[in-house]
């Protein structure tokens, strides 16, 4: 289970839930993603993630919104 590879930890960057063994927050791996970093990139970038860490980060940020709504907003003209 990816929840074993994610941690919440008062002593490493204030609690914010990092990915076991690093000092790679889950915020991270999004702003990461978000900048529009492969997986590869991602990967390089970062020596201590592994790819296993790198699912985990992104499987835990996608729970924060289960069962939040999504909705496509057109601008009103």
């Amino acid at each position: 289970m990816s929840d074993d590879l994610i941690a919440c930890d008062p002593e490493i960057l204030n609690g914010k839930p990092v990915v076991k063994g690093t000092r790679i927050s889950v915020g991270l791996v999004l702003q990461c993603v978000a900048s529009g970093m492969t997986r590869e990139q991602i990967l390089d970038g970062y020596p201590t993630l592994t790819a296993e860490g790198l699912d985990a980060a992104l499987e835990f940020a996608a729970r924060q919104f289960e069962g939040e709504e999504v909705r496509v907003v057109e601008n009103a003209k």
